[in-house]
């Protein structure tokens, strides 16, 4: 089999559904042979191991540790959605304090041990937020660490194809910007179907309105219909912005960027976006009044949680964040 890359890839919370999945998915699509598997739940652990070992990959070199020098050591990308999991009933903001602390001490394990990696994307929730934390704890480059936001666009996408009875691919410029949580700001203005702009196919504003809520609401769905969070989707578009990284097909989806000039600054929020094996590159969203002000009051929310935390002492006042990290 041949793989893009023979780089460490670290998949942290591998035991956990979406760590498993993603690492499945990175030797199913070839990404490198070696794949470090850490958690600090051994038993789940050993399990997942003995499941991808049982998969037979050509060529795979798969470990796994509950030591965290042994894992980030040498990792030339990683990939963490460990942190606890949404369960019914809790928003992703309700596990904002726990699963920061834990983004601070994977952060400092960065800077530890791997400071030279070349991508790391944090999905852990609140994503917007923990991913902030490990970037001002890590020292890397803003360029060098994203936030898992595409699947709130990808959700959007499926709403809208299913509306229209089209294929998914068929939809295009289905994207969100801003916070991935309750305060996203959902865009329609760039949105086509089969190539006819969204607002020449006779979407009523009810409808619209309706197809909004379903797609922020998507992952508390999941939840209600699975018993648990999201972990396919999240694990898959996790893996994709990685291979993008590794030097694979560009990712273009939206992903959490770190904002430090402009009207939206010291944030990481969901911009449009690339990443490539030179890291991810953003732009400023542009859309109708509505749009921009649904984005505004999405920023305005993400700073309330990025106060709460700097109130908690989890990561420094704004102002003393290049002391932290320089490349900020």
């Amino acid at each position: 089999m041949k793989y893009l890359s023979d780089e460490k890839l670290v998949i942290v919370g591998a035991a956990g559904m979406i760590g498993s999945n993603m690492a499945q998915s990175a030797l199913m699509l070839g990404l490198t042979p070696n794949v470090c598997l850490y958690d600090i739940f051994e038993p789940g652990l050993k399990g997942v191991l003995a499941e991808i070992d049982h998969c037979g990959f050509e060529g795979a070199n798969v470990t796994a540790t509950i030591d965290p020098k042994e894992a980030f050591t040498g990792a030339g990308f990683i990939i963490s959605s460990g942190g606890a999991p949404r369960k019914e009933g809790m928003t992703r903001e309700d596990l904002l304090k726990g699963n920061c602390q834990i983004a601070a001490e994977f952060g400092d394990n960065i800077r530890k041990y791997c400071p030279d990696v070349k991508h790391v994307v944090v999905i852990f929730n609140p994503a917007d937020v923990t991913a902030l934390t490990a970037l001002i704890h890590s020292g890397l480059d803003a360029s060098k660490l994203t936030s898992l936001a595409a699947l709130d666009s990808t959700r959007l996408q499926e709403a809208l194809a299913k509306e229209f009875g089209v294929q998914q691919s068929k939809v295009t410029g289905a994207h969100t910007y801003g916070g991935h949580g309750e305060a996203m700001a959902v865009f329609a203005s760039q949105v086509k179907i089969d190539g006819k702009p969204l607002s020449e196919c006779g979407l009523s504003a009810e409808r619209w309105a309706e197809i909004k809520h379903d797609t922020v609401q998507g992952g508390s769905n999941i939840i209600k219909l699975r018993g648990r969070s999201s972990f396919q989707s999240p694990a898959y578009n996790a893996v994709k912005m990685i291979e993008a990284a590794m030097g694979g097909e560009p990712f273009t989806w939206p992903a959490g960027c770190y904002v430090k000039d402009g009207k939206y600054k010291n944030v990481m929020m969901a911009m449009p976006s690339t990443i490539d094996a030179s890291g991810v590159h953003f732009t400023q969203p542009s859309g109708t009044a509505e749009e921009m002000a649904a984005l505004d009051a999405s920023y305005k929310h993400l700073c309330a949680m990025r106060d709460e935390i700097i109130s908690l002492g989890i990561v420094p006042e704004v102002a003393d964040w290049k002391k932290e990290n320089p490349n900020l």
